[in-house]
């Protein structure tokens, strides 16, 4: 009579590992946004702005609870997604979009050269030289730009550079549901 031979447990061991790994990729790879960092700010009134004039009018915390919906839009001349987002930030200025433009660690010489050549979308600047009020905003990196409402609130945080569809998926829906406060 032939020998039985015994199936050892181990030998079900790499077969379940390799499936435990695999669903936790597909876990991990199927989130809505694996890049999305997220924001404490959102629902909360934004933090008080500790800013110098850059150029012309300065804006501050009063700005941002006594108007409608506003976008604070941190930005750099050093930074290149900054000059790329630029002319996204000039057509929603002509769209009649408040952004205030907040200068973050740049030398003042740099930024007004930056905006002498590629315009200025913002209703008011101002500088952050040593860069605490976005590190009070929770700025990861420029550009960053923040969807505030009429109150003071952070409707919207979205940290990269802007582009025309970020803006009709994104940013046109933040802007609405802060003008509704829904």
């Amino acid at each position: 009579m032939a020998e039985k031979k015994r199936v050892s447990p181990l030998m079900f061991l790499p077969p379940l590992i390799f499936i435990g790994l695999a669903a936790l990729f597909f876990v991990g790879v199927s989130r809505d946004d694996p890049n999305a960092l997220p924001s404490t700010l959102i629902g909360k009134t934004a933090p008080a702005l500790a800013l110098e004039p850059l150029e012309g009018a300065i804006f501050g915390d009063a700005d941002l609870r006594e108007g409608g919906v506003t976008l604070v839009n941190f930005w750099a001349s050093w930074c290149g997604p900054c000059r790329d987002e630029h002319p996204v930030l000039e057509a929603l200025a002509d769209e009649g979009v408040t952004i205030y433009g907040v200068n973050y660690k740049d030398k003042p010489e740099n930024a007004i050269r930056f905006l002498g050549q590629l315009g200025n979308p913002y209703a008011a600047i101002a500088a952050d030289p040593s860069g605490r009020t976005a590190i009070e905003w929770g700025v990861y990196g420029v550009p960053e730009t923040f969807v505030v409402d009429g109150q003071g609130r952070v409707v919207l945080r979205h940290p990269g550079p802007l582009s025309p569809a970020i803006i009709e998926e994104t940013l046109r829906p933040a802007i609405e549901k802060a003008a509704t406060g829904n």
